[in-house]
């Protein structure tokens, strides 16, 4: 929003275009649509988009939409001879190459065909082409120059101009010169916001950069070379590259660079130390994350283990003490459900660690999902001889006693939120939160892409993230989903044969998993597709969203848990089944899981906190692992993330 507010005080003080382009406003009204709207200027909801890019989340009575008026939409002019011929868009087809095939400007072939001005050529549409008069000769050398560079140019697009933006961070975004920056708009001297430029179609993906502490532009001279850049600026030539992705391609002369400012350049040079100190410990925790730890051959410290248990059965809304309330209570009352789940998978692991020595007390607390309950059952029981709180679930219930047992130092562990929590020293959570899950799948694909070619699907409601991908690949096609969904026009055009895509999909909107899965399952027949998310959210569940589909295309994303192997987790399995008739869902297998890490750990050092400096690195059991770090606000984090596939035959498995 704070970006389409500029625009619009842009557009207030600055209406002309150089190039012909105008704009106005359009004040919504009662049971108006941007699709409506759209036909009544005569333009498409596509441009409407364009200049208003928050009217896909919906638009609001009385306000404001910019409209694009077109002096190139006016109907031919008077006195001029042209015929038009009707041209059936072949695959592969571009305006460039329908220019070159019928000798017509690109921005003849938009002006008989508007919408092109706001969308892209579709393959199998049919355009218009003009016919007759040609573009007379240029009058003048300087004019021959600008014609040549435009021909070097070919596809275009418009470009808004914003408060305080330069020559030199438009020419660079746009991977062109500041020279031939202004071929392609003769006629504007002096840049203003909100007139329209003419640019190159070949974007980088990274903002303008209007003001920067830390970098300034360089436009490169004649004979200059990246070596030579590099002494110049003191850095090195893949920085270089890093900085400017257009060096890609080539150096040119004229070419507007990004380097680091004299004073950035010294800070850098003092802050070398501390940074490889940085990496240094940095390389230590990804080591230590990947050592695996068998808690069973550390087991020292055969002291019975207190553990106490806060969970919500929410027992005091069973009215009466009979067999068929609790039966009632059980199939209505979820929380409960997963409570007893829990609950029942916990007391496998308190019977299994006694098998292995290890002796402990269970005290079970009913929270009823109330943060003053939880103060009465500690002010109310003697919790000074406690190794270890597990639970409660939810985090207002957590911070409670978190915040109450903090001054004796008991642990308490946080089964299933994923929310991040106030830092109490005494906290854990044992469940990854949303962003560690999002950095954890960053981090496999930063690692892992190589050579892939990089398609990024994202909607509006996954800016960030969006931004995050395209700061780790800044070459990569983006596509942005048009009315909830996705066209298999616009995939197949992102798409390549000879390498292996990978297809990074953000969204939560039915229409758009839905379109992009099924598109991509049909076009995986001919090439190698992966599709991969960093949010696998309940969307994915939904009926519309073919499985097949999904495991056709290897969905890779991250998980707090894995599927347990039958074969590893038999004895767990068969010995729950016999117990309780049903076999362990994951709030089973989570209670599990959780308290024997728990008790062993407490069996292997003098308490939960040395535990961690006595065994460093991660623990695993059927389905989750545990790897917690202590922040540095105080409280411990499970940064333990899987990478899963799903696999052709439907079943997942973890991605080393």
């Amino acid at each position: 929003m704070r970006y389409l507010l500029v625009l619009f005080f842009a557009f207030q003080l600055f209406t002309a275009s150089a190039i012909g382009q105008e704009y106005k406003y359009h004040e919504i009204k009662p049971g108006e649509t941007v699709y409506s709207i759209a036909k009544s200027y005569n333009i498409s909801e596509e441009a409407i988009y364009k200049y208003n890019p928050d009217a896909r989340n919906g638009i609001e009575v009385s306000s404001k939409l910019v409209i694009p008026i077109s002096q190139a939409k006016a109907s031919t002019k008077a006195g001029e001879d042209v015929s038009f011929r009707t041209h059936k868009v072949a695959r592969k087809e571009t305006l460039y190459s329908l220019s070159k095939q019928y000798e017509v400007s690109i921005e003849d072939i938009k002006r008989y065909n508007p919408h092109l001005y706001s969308v892209e050529l579709r393959t199998g549409e049919e355009v218009r082409i003009p016919v007759g008069e040609r573009e007379k000769a240029p009058a003048s050398s300087e004019r021959r120059v600008n014609t040549d560079i435009k021909n070097q140019i070919p596809d275009t697009r418009e470009h808004v101009v914003l408060p305080k933006e330069t020559k030199y961070g438009i020419a660079r975004k746009y991977g062109l010169t500041v020279k031939e920056l202004e071929a392609l708009n003769p006629k504007v001297d002096v840049l203003q916001p909100g007139i329209m430029l003419r640019v190159g179609t070949k974007v980088l993906d990274q903002p303008v950069i209007l003001t920067d502490d830390k970098f300034e532009f360089y436009e490169v001279q004649p004979k200059e070379t990246l070596y030579s850049l590099s002494r110049r600026f003191e850095v090195a030539q893949d920085s270089l590259v890093a900085l400017n992705p257009a060096l890609e391609d080539g150096l040119k002369t004229g070419m507007v660079l990004k380097v680091p400012n004299k004073d950035q350049r010294k800070d850098d040079f003092a802050s070398s130390e501390n940074e490889i100190l940085n990496d240094r410990d940095q390389l230590e925790k990804e080591a230590l994350a990947s050592e695996k730890l068998d808690l069973e051959k550390e087991i020292r410290n055969y002291k019975t283990k207190v553990i106490s248990l806060m969970l919500p059965f929410n027992l005091h809304k069973i009215e009466s003490d009979s067999i068929h309330d609790y039966k009632m209570a059980i199939e209505n009352e979820r929380i409960l459900r997963i409570s007893l789940d829990f609950y029942g998978g916990a007391l496998m692991a308190v019977e299994e660690a006694k098998e292995l020595g290890i002796s402990s007390s269970l005290r079970t607390y009913d929270t009823r999902q109330n943060a003053g309950e939880v103060v009465n059952i500690i002010n109310t029981n003697n919790f000074d001889n406690v190794d270890a709180v597990i639970g409660p679930f939810l985090q207002s219930t957590t911070e409670a006693a978190a915040a109450r047992l903090e001054p004796r130092g008991i642990p308490v562990i946080n089964p299933l939120s994923n929310r991040a929590m106030k830092p109490f020293d005494n906290l854990f959570q044992s469940r990854p939160t949303d962003e560690m899950l999002r950095k954890a799948m960053l981090d496999y694909l930063k690692e892992n892409a190589g050579t892939k070619n990089i398609v990024i699907i994202a909607d509006g409601q996954a800016y960030q993230v969006k931004e995050q991908l395209r700061s780790i690949f800044p070459t990569a096609r983006v596509i942005t989903p048009s009315n909830g969904n996705i066209t298999a026009e616009n995939l197949d055009e992102s798409l390549v044969e000879e390498r292996e895509n990978w297809v990074v999909l953000e969204s939560s909107s039915v229409g758009v998993i839905s379109s992009v899965t099924s598109g991509l399952n049909r076009l995986a027949r001919d090439r190698d597709i992966t599709l991969l998310t960093t949010d696998k959210n309940s969307t994915y569940d939904n009926f519309n969203v073919s499985n097949n589909h999904l495991a056709r295309l290897n969905l890779h994303y991250p998980s707090v848990d894995r599927e347990y192997n039958r074969e590893i987790s038999r004895e767990f399995i068969e010995e729950y089944t016999e117990k309780y008739g049903v076999e362990p869902n994951q709030y089973a297998v989570r209670g599990y899981d959780l308290t024997l890490d728990i008790l062993l750990r407490l069996a292997s050092a003098e308490n939960l906190y040395a535990s961690f400096e006595d065994h460093l690195g991660y623990t695993e059991y059927n389905e989750n692992k545990f790897y917690y770090i202590k922040g540095d606000r105080g409280g411990y984090h499970n940064e333990a993330v899987y990478i899963m596939r799903l696999n052709e035959d439907l079943t997942l498995s973890t991605v080393e």
